[in-house]
């Protein structure tokens, strides 16, 4: 495999400097009432709270490196659904802006599904915002369904 190809792999702990440098990313389809500062220290401390259980039973950590560069990654774990099944489920899925369009995304969750379906889940979930058109569009090509949907008025 060339230099310039993807690699998917367990997060190591010297790539977790890269994969923070990342997180701001999860800031896009938020919608616009939201404090953006507080948006922004949300989603850095999901991320972080993800590196932190990566290694523990019922979780994984995978990131996609390019020419030695960490360019996305995936967290995904165990959750139950409220009805009280045992769904696996994607807390974060990024792809550095400069390398979208290129299969990343697409490689990391062959990666979280894979993980799923050796766990035994019948189901993978996750959220996304509403307005992040760009991520609606790629889950829904690769099979995901609406399941629920938040509404809130302003007061």
């Amino acid at each position: 495999m060339g230099k310039d190809q993807p690699v998917v792999r367990q997060v190591r702990p010297e790539d977790h400097v890269a994969v923070r440098a990342l997180a701001p990313r999860l800031t896009e389809g938020v919608a616009p009432w939201r404090a953006p500062a507080d948006v922004r220290r949300a989603v850095e401390n999901w991320v972080r709270g993800s590196l932190s259980s990566a290694d523990q039973p019922g979780h994984a950590f995978f990131v996609a490196v390019v020419a030695d560069m960490v360019v996305g990654f995936v967290s995904v774990g165990e959750r139950r659904h409220f009805s009280g099944a045992v769904d696996g489920y994607v807390g974060e899925l990024v792809v550095a802006r400069e390398h979208e369009g290129r299969g990343i995304g697409s490689l990391l969750m062959d990666h979280a599904e894979g993980w799923a379906r050796h766990r035994g889940v019948a189901h993978l979930t996750l959220e996304t915002g509403a307005a992040n058109g760009a991520a609606r569009a790629f889950y829904k090509a690769r099979g995901y369904q609406e399941e629920d949907v938040r509404l809130t008025r302003p007061l």
